[in-house]
């Protein structure tokens, strides 16, 4: 199962799918042939390891780091592409959390098939822990990015804001960038910051890009960054964040990377829609200017937000740190942000765009 996961390591982190490892082992242990799901649309690791077979797998055991699929997508059910091909015994790390494509095991055990469930379960679901938090809940795993002073300030009283954070920071905020799915701000932003939203190393735009999209009512100019053809621009129009996670979980969207200014991280924040939260804190002080996050509607300490750290890593000379909520989402948005208008985040926040 250890090879299954590396194998599966291989995969994209994003897209519409898991990242799932495949190897097929004969009778006496030896491996026969490997497989790991390489995107959308591309066989998935059972089918691409029987696939790389040279011989035949009857009898074969298939251990895979997930639950082989009930149904047919782009490509067809792995479940009866296992039982076709013979094998006699499949090992799973853990069950599929999607209800449209989980049954396999149950359909190989039904014909047969030795199934075991469970071998290096934890790092399993860690390596895919976005996809089924997104497939689970139905909505895309949100992972709220901002840079502050170590006083809480994402720019200066005059709106100036670069830069804050270090050439190093910035870089790691592209490498984040390039994790998601998509990437999300509010019209605030969108029109004040005119950002380009793109994946870009050295400032040259490179690799697969992100969804770019800007929620809120307002249109954007026809000559904004977000208008070119560097990446695909969606404009969710729209003022309620549960909304636009609907929107982008109807295509496909498994994880969003949300970097607009404070009232639209409030809006995300208070509706228990972030994940986790990557913050950039910079060795520096401000005294006044604007807020990483907007009001909250907390009014008492105990009431306080609470987050649990989960890493804290120097990058250049600024603070990252990784964090998760500790309370469980609220069912429905605050009223305070149900009418929040435009997402009107302050001007010249999150420069690095």
């Amino acid at each position: 199962m250890a090879r299954a996961l590396e194998l599966a390591a291989r995969g994209p982190a994003t897209g519409p799918n898991p990242r799932v490892g495949c190897v097929l082992l004969g009778p006496d242990g030896e491996t026969l042939a490997e497989g790991f799901h390489r995107g959308a649309g591309t066989p998935h690791a059972e089918v691409a390891a029987l696939q790389a077979v040279a011989g035949s797998v009857v009898g074969a055991t298939a251990v895979v780091t997930l639950e082989p699929c009930a149904h047919s997508g782009r490509t067809g059910p792995c479940s009866r592409a296992l039982l076709e091909a013979g094998v006699s015994r499949v090992v799973v790390a853990v069950p599929d959390p999607n209800p449209r494509a989980a049954g396999g095991t149950a359909e190989l055990r039904a014909h047969g098939v030795d199934v075991e469930v469970g071998p290096l379960g934890e790092q399993a679901r860690a390596l895919n822990e976005r996809w089924a938090v997104a497939v689970g809940r139905g909505r895309p795993w949100v992972t709220w990015k901002w840079a502050s002073t170590l006083d809480g300030r994402s720019a200066a009283a005059d709106g100036t804001s670069r830069w804050i954070t270090s050439a190093a920071a910035r870089a790691d905020v592209h490498r984040l960038r390039a994790g998601h799915d998509a990437v999300l701000v509010g019209t605030g932003t969108a029109l004040v910051d005119d950002p380009s939203l793109t994946v870009r190393r050295d400032g040259v735009v490179t690799g697969p890009q992100p969804l770019r999209v800007v929620a809120g009512l307002r249109d954007l100019p026809a000559g904004a960054r977000l208008a070119d053809a560097a990446a695909e621009t969606l404009h969710v129009r729209t003022r309620d964040p549960r909304e636009v996670l609907r929107v982008l979980a109807a295509r496909e969207v498994r994880s969003v990377l949300l970097e607009g200014g404070p009232a639209l991280a409030a809006a995300f924040v208070a509706a228990g829609l972030v994940d986790e939260v990557v913050c950039y804190l910079a060795p520096a002080l401000l005294g006044a200017g604007t807020p990483a996050v907007g009001d909250l509607g907390i009014r008492s300490l105990p009431d306080i937000s609470r987050l649990q750290t989960t890493s804290v890593d120097l990058v250049g000379g600024d603070v990252r740190v990784v964090a998760r909520p500790c309370s469980p989402a609220p069912a429905e948005v605050p009223p305070q942000f149900q009418s929040v208008p435009e997402f009107e985040e302050a001007a010249g926040v999150h420069r690095d765009r």
